[in-house]
């Protein structure tokens, strides 16, 4: 086993653990959302209190605004990585997939960023639990630092890792979208997330073991 596939195991390991912690820290974040509004409103006959009832009533909750808040700069960062590939990697297949990220997930993020703005909340938000340490299989400045240096087959061996762990990381956000989540297109647009990065992690995986 070379020095590098060990630190690509090692790098997978710690990903997986991040997003076990951020999927569990999203959940704890809606779970408490839910609770202060219960809590709230118990008083009020009705058990919701009225900032509850306006967000219900619009046909969205606290779930589906965290999904698109997290997965804008999820997205955002693999857009980046994307970008990388056309004058770095070696890999058809790698360029091919890079392709395809880049075109998905660019509109998404504008279709997210419209849903925020629409609901009235913020785009962005420093109270996710874990993102800014490589959570939900987010990189960190140093892996991209790392993945920007390499060319040829070393960094298609690396941003097939990278973005297997990065895609698993959107994978788990979006199932909890479709489990908590309320408002129709961001559950619609999760169920694609899940189906579509699936199997590209599939096809990533499948790279990596022939390279």
């Amino acid at each position: 086993m070379t020095t590098f596939t060990r630190a690509l195991r090692r790098r997978s390991a710690r990903r997986i653990a991040a997003v076990g912690v951020l999927a569990a820290g999203s959940l704890l974040l809606s779970a408490c959302s839910d609770s202060d509004h219960d809590m709230s409103g118990m008083d009020h006959g009705s058990g919701k209190n009225s900032a509850t009832a306006t967000v219900e009533a619009a046909g969205f909750n606290d779930a589906d605004v965290t999904f698109a808040q997290m997965m804008i700069p999820h997205h955002q960062q693999a857009v980046e990585m994307a970008q990388l590939a056309d004058s770095r990697a070696s890999d058809a297949e790698i360029k091919d997939l890079a392709g395809t990220i880049e075109k998905a997930q660019d509109p998404e993020i504008t279709t997210m960023t419209g849903w925020l703005k629409s609901w009235g909340r913020p785009t962005t938000t420093d109270s996710m639990p874990g993102m800014d340490m490589g959570g939900g299989g987010m990189m960190s400045d140093k892996d991209m630092k790392e993945l920007k240096a390499m060319k040829g087959t070393e960094f298609d061996k690396m941003f097939a890792q990278m973005m297997i762990d990065h895609h698993n990381g959107a994978i788990s956000m979006a199932r909890n979208e479709q489990k908590a989540g309320k408002d129709t297109d961001a559950k619609k647009m999760a169920a694609g997330i899940v189906t579509g990065q699936s199997a590209e992690v599939e096809q990533f995986q499948s790279i990596l073991d022939r390279l």
